[in-house]
């Protein structure tokens, strides 16, 4: 695929989701961070679920510091790896008051610093947050969509990150995960693909490959 096809690829799924957006709910900075913690291995659903509580409990970075584990492993346990969830939370908080005087950092390096973030919470944190788009953050639906459509062959998100990055025009990165994750929820499912009804699909290698027999 050329930057021309994935440009043309980018427009065709702006109109088929014109509404594609962040769906975790947040209000602040930190808020959006915790968000994106929780939201590993759980539905974004299940997070929005789960955060007006924790919110309500914790209206401060300092609230999340020095609210005890316990508690905070109560309040987000429906999402799951709570314990781990848990202790990267505040060490996180922690991080962000001492390290960056309260302030979500804006850029990848000082990002990856914190506890419980790697490089797909990062972009999310840097897009949502603050506008930046310098990568795209691979998640499941991303990798699928990636590796059916045979814009990249690799596992590792990382990797399947820089191959969508040399193939998409620097403008359209800041779409590329929200259109990715709505047409992986709503066509291009994990068990049964809606090849019928995919509107990309002739950009498509597995599309092509099951038409062809």
């Amino acid at each position: 695929m050329t930057k021309k096809d994935g440009a043309k690829l980018v427009e065709i799924l702006r109109k088929t989701y014109p509404d594609a957006k962040c769906s975790l709910d947040f209000t602040t900075p930190f808020q959006m961070t915790v968000a994106v913690m929780l939201s590993a291995q759980c539905t974004d659903e299940r997070v929005n679920l789960t955060t007006p509580a924790l919110f309500n409990r914790c209206k401060t970075i300092e609230d999340f510091v020095n609210i005890d584990i316990k508690e905070l492993e109560d309040l987000i346990h429906p999402c799951g790896f709570y314990k781990n969830k848990a202790k990267n939370i505040k060490l996180c908080a922690k991080q962000v008051l001492e390290k960056f005087n309260g302030v979500v950092p804006n850029n990848m390096n000082d990002l990856l610093s914190l506890a419980g973030i790697g490089r797909k919470s990062a972009n999310v944190i840097m897009l949502e947050v603050y506008g930046i788009a310098n990568g795209i953050a691979v998640d499941t639906h991303a990798k699928r969509i990636s590796n059916l459509m045979g814009l990249s062959k690799e596992k590792d998100p990382s990797k399947i990150e820089q191959d969508l990055i040399k193939l998409f025009p620097k403008d359209d990165l800041k779409d590329i995960n929200h259109l990715f994750i709505w047409h992986g929820r709503n066509t291009c499912v994990a068990r049964h693909p809606k090849c019928d009804v995919c509107t990309v699909k002739d950009f498509c290698e597995h599309y092509t490959s099951i038409a062809s027999k």
